[in-house]
């Protein structure tokens, strides 16, 4: 009876068996590289014994501490996280929603407050820098019922349409106005050595430039301002 040959794809040399073959070699080495680098990288990723991964991303907790602000004259005793802006202690905890947010970056001008009579972003300081300091913001501008001088001229002047910028446009012009009557220079100032300054349109626009307008009353703003600083 005929012997069938056996067929062998790839029939091994009379001097290597199935274990000492060097093909079969590189493909263990290769199979067990890929091993450890899947077990090392998912040790990795392990989070740490005992530690929550919400824990370990969790912000610092930073406790509350008594803060007294004087706001248009009168103490507002708060209980505020060092980190709170004074333009959210003012709407948030003391109720003072006059003053409007909006880039919440110093950029737009619409959270303009007075604090010791100069005009501060609200947004780029913190409330606990301001005990002991003398803050006004738009609530306190009028006298009572009574409209100040610069709130009856953006009426007359028609100086503001969606009113959002307006109580920091006001604010910012009641400084304005203070600096142009002390003599204080500014970049639009001919001459910084002299102590008079011109209650003109190029100074006005020059002071009130942190200010914007969305709705473009520039002109109404400028003739505002100068009315006012006349009288």
């Amino acid at each position: 009876m005929p012997m069938r040959k056996t067929l062998m794809s790839n029939p091994l040399p009379p001097d290597q068996t199935a274990g000492n073959c060097p093909d079969d070699a590189l493909a263990v080495s290769r199979r067990g590289f890929l091993q450890t680098a899947v077990a090392a990288a998912a040790v990795v990723h392990l989070p740490q014994a005992g530690a929550a991964p919400e824990a370990a991303n969790a912000a610092p907790v930073i406790a509350p501490r008594p803060v007294t602000l004087d706001i248009n004259g009168k103490a507002y005793a708060l209980t505020l996280e060092p980190r709170v802006s004074l333009l959210d202690a003012l709407r948030e905890y003391a109720g003072m929603t006059g003053t409007k947010k909006g880039c919440d970056r110093g950029q737009c001008g619409a959270c303009t407050v007075l604090v010791n009579g100069r005009r501060v972003n609200a947004c780029l300081t913190l409330a606990v820098m301001h005990e002991g300091d003398r803050i006004t913001t738009i609530e306190g501008i009028a006298q009572g019922e009574q409209l100040a001088p610069i709130q009856a001229a953006f009426i007359e002047h028609d100086a503001f349409q969606c009113g959002y910028c307006t109580p920091g446009q006001i604010c910012s012009a009641v400084a304005c106005i203070a600096e142009m009557r002390a003599g204080t220079a500014s970049a639009a100032s001919g001459d910084v050595r002299e102590q008079v300054v011109r209650f003109d349109d190029a100074e006005i626009r020059e002071r009130m430039s942190g200010n914007l307008c969305r709705c473009g009353a520039y002109n109404n703003i400028v003739a505002a301002v100068r009315a006012t600083a006349k009288v």
